[in-house]
């Protein structure tokens, strides 16, 4: 299942630039994401390091994607609501961000830079626009990126119980990090 999942991942990127060279293409196979809600009565944070990530460093096209059963959570009954009232993650498995990297040609040298980003996030199968500023790190053939950005529960139609509303902020950060290198394989 993880190589399929890896595979599509992949194929969803390379697909667009099927004339170019793979070798523009980095991977990564551990992105972190993770999430932190601050509100009156409780703080909520959960992280996932199972995210599967690509950058194709010619055209500034970049993924994200994340299996939203595997945030790990401090307390179990938070994953499990989380995974059943909120998340739905049976019936929305996976969230996905599809973007472009503006000034992609800083990325083939090294430096650390500070690009925007802008795409889809699809999050409990509704999709959103969203742009961002994107911290870049690049030595040689590694890229390592970081961001960090804020949800609206609302806006991807993700409901909070009346009963919870002071324990769940309306609005989550969201931050991302992956390293890349190498090829798609």
């Amino acid at each position: 299942m993880k190589k399929l999942y890896y595979s599509i991942l992949l194929i969803l990127i390379i697909i667009p630039v099927r004339s170019r060279s793979q070798s523009n293409i980095l991977v990564s196979r551990t992105a972190q994401v993770s999430f932190f809600s601050s509100a009156p009565l409780e703080d909520i944070q959960a992280v996932s390091t199972l995210g599967a990530s690509a950058i194709n460093i010619s055209t500034g096209d970049i993924i994200f994607k994340v299996r939203i059963n595997t945030f790990q959570f401090e307390k179990k009954l938070m994953q499990e609501h989380f995974n059943e009232n909120y998340m739905e993650s049976e019936k929305y498995p996976t969230s996905e961000f599809k973007g472009k990297i503006s000034d992609v040609a800083k990325l083939r040298k090294e430096g650390r830079y500070v690009n925007l980003v802008s795409g889809t996030l699809n999050i409990h199968g509704v999709t959103k626009r969203y742009e961002t500023s994107v911290e870049f790190l690049v030595k040689g053939r590694e890229i390592t990126v970081k961001a960090s950005f804020p949800i609206k529960l609302a806006d991807h139609q993700i409901k909070i119980p009346s009963v919870a509303w002071k324990k769940i902020a309306e609005t989550v950060k969201v931050n991302l990090s992956a390293d890349f290198s190498g090829e798609a394989q």
